[in-house]
């Protein structure tokens, strides 16, 4: 068999110049088009701002929430300016108890609007509006129970109550008898003497209490659970 010259031949494979330099070779097509990182990064920003935003929205109202102490009616236990962290699933699974220091929402909130209720939610949620909570209290009476005050003592159902958490020595003038309605709860404040609370305005229904207060996260030296 005749041979065709130059079949033995080795091709010199194809190769890029070797005097070109790397930084002018084009990269392949695929990586042409391939977004850089900080690109992609600032696509995703907007949807993960909403997302943590929807997170934080979903805990502060089915989880848990921090309120401010404004005012003075929880003294000694909580002071003004105090922050307590309120566990907004305690009573899904069962109800308040006597002692417990609850936070419940003031009557108006009833009659806020669904845009306003969602507006005060989103700027509570992201720090923008501080929850302040004048409505903190104590449970004292139970649905179906009576409360009165007799000698600088709560009497329920003719019963003294022990109170630890009182100041030493304080004085209450009597009054009562209250009984408390099914579903609703006598609640009062610490600082007796200085407390606008079930004395005043009655018992509260069940369904405006927001959740229980169990710890004081601010300010540091107040740690500690209630």
């Amino acid at each position: 068999m005749n041979e065709v010259p130059g079949d033995h031949e080795q091709r010199p494979e194809s190769s890029a110049p070797e005097d070109i330099p790397e930084d002018l070779i084009a990269p392949p097509a695929e990586e042409q088009h391939r977004p850089s990182e900080a690109m992609a990064f600032l696509r995703e920003l907007p949807f993960l701002i909403v997302g943590a935003l929807i997170v934080a929205v979903l805990v502060k109202t089915f989880l848990i929430q921090v309120f401010w102490i404004p005012s003075a009616s929880m003294e000694a236990t909580l002071d003004i300016g105090d922050r307590v962290i309120v566990n907004k699933i305690s009573y899904r699974f069962g109800d308040p108890g006597r002692g417990d220091v609850v936070v419940f929402e003031p009557e108006t909130f009833e009659d806020e609007s669904i845009v306003t209720k969602i507006s005060r939610n989103l700027l509570e949620s992201v720090g923008l509006r501080t929850p302040e909570s004048d409505l903190i209290k104590r449970v004292i009476g139970l649905p179906g129970e009576t409360v009165e005050i007799r000698d600088s003592t709560v009497l329920i159902d003719g019963n003294p109550l022990r109170e630890p958490y009182l100041a030493p020595n304080l004085t209450m003038r009597d009054e009562g008898p209250w009984e408390v309605p099914a579903g609703h709860y006598f609640v009062m404040g610490d600082n007796r003497n200085s407390s606008n609370d079930s004395r005043r305005f009655g018992a509260i229904d069940g369904g405006r209490i927001v959740g229980r207060a169990f710890s004081v996260v601010w300010p540091p030296s107040h740690w500690g659970g209630l």
